[in-house]
């Protein structure tokens, strides 16, 4: 990444839409947290939990929402936004612009039979497309990354190192593979008829729609007989494995560790927080929360909110860790009155 590109509070606060307060000319080229920051750099104030940090902060300017204008200590220059969050990832695109992508073919990739591009391609070294596979337009494909037999990409797609593509899975516009995620490959699937497994054989194919993102190392199976899809919008973090013949609606959530055991069906807008497990051929309705480290055995309701093993409604979840909390006096009380004589003692 190139270094960042320096600008005046005023730039900033003109990039952002913000509303100026404190001295304009001051010049900054980076982004921190206020813990950490210099008074060259930026940094931004979006939660109450961390005004101790802001009133002690060294940074030259800070973006904050309104509700924080008035408070006192920290840096004299200000700038108020709406969404500081999303004020920021502007600032960050603006700082720190992508290097330019090395369009052409490495040497050392290999193109097979049949495979075909629109436009602007970039072929990282060792990468390998297949047989009868077709990207669209200006997709980056990272260093022996491969693409299988008759996979289609499409515009804008990106593929980080050593990702894996198998045949036949399909991407649409602007997906994005992190480093070594495993894409359309073959499901858990057995029958057990006698003294042996006998393997199932998947000929579905993976499907992810528009805007979706796969973080480094998760894996998601092919489907077995239908195919698994994963909607427009949704982004799934690192270390996510999810089993054939899923179906994960737009714009949900997953996030690190989580495991979706194969034929369950989550709708748009879900979350699933790290490490969650949810269970085969089951139903999570639109909006769903469920909670990190939560089992999932039974259906969701939409818009409902679940965590602990098994997962059951959390507001129950935290009635029943205070109602603990309470027992456990009457729990030592009882044991002291155990362990004395009979006589009371």
């Amino acid at each position: 990444m190139e270094r960042p590109r320096g600008l005046t509070a005023r730039e900033i606060a003109s990039l952002v839409g913000g509303e100026l307060e404190g001295p304009a000319d001051i010049r900054l080229a980076g982004v921190a947290p206020l813990d950490r920051a210099r008074p060259g750099e930026v940094s931004l104030l979006a939660s109450g939990r961390y005004l101790p940090y802001f009133q002690h902060t060294s940074a030259g300017a800070v973006l904050l929402s309104p509700g924080f204008r008035t408070v006192s200590g920290g840096p004299a220059t200000r700038i108020v936004v709406e969404d500081p969050r999303l004020a920021i990832q502007r600032l960050l695109h603006e700082m720190y612009p992508p290097e330019p992508e090395r369009w052409g073919i490495a040497p050392t990739a290999r193109v097979g039979i049949g495979t075909r591009w629109s436009g602007r391609v970039a072929l990282g070294p060792g990468a390998v497309l297949g047989s009868g596979a077709s990207l669209g337009l200006d997709c980056v494909i990272g260093p022996h990354v491969v693409i299988g037999d008759r996979a289609r990409l499409g515009d804008r797609c990106r593929i980080g190192p050593h990702a894996l593509l198998a045949p036949d899975t399909v991407l649409g516009h602007q997906v994005v593979i992190k480093a070594g995620a495993r894409i359309g490959g073959p499901g858990f699937g057995y029958v057990s008829p006698s003294e042996r497994h006998e393997y199932v054989e998947h000929v579905g194919r993976c499907v992810l729609e528009d805007d979706v993102e796969v973080g480094a190392n998760s894996t998601i199976d092919r489907g077995s007989v239908g195919d698994t899809v994963v909607a427009a919008g949704t982004k799934i973090d690192n270390l996510v494995h999810i089993g054939h013949n899923v179906r994960i609606g737009k714009r949900c959530l997953i996030m690190a560790q989580v495991g979706v055991a194969g034929s369950t069906d989550v709708a748009d807008d879900v979350v699933l927080a790290g490490q969650a497990g949810l269970a085969d051929h089951l139903s999570v309705g639109a909006g769903a929360r469920v909670g990190a480290q939560s089992g999932v055995i039974g259906d969701i309701p939409s818009g409902t909110s679940v965590s602990g093993y098994p997962a059951r409604p959390h507001r129950d979840v935290l009635r029943q860790i205070a109602a603990l909390r309470r027992l456990t006096p009457l729990v030592n009380r009882l044991e002291q009155l155990a362990s004395r004589d009979p006589d009371g003692r």
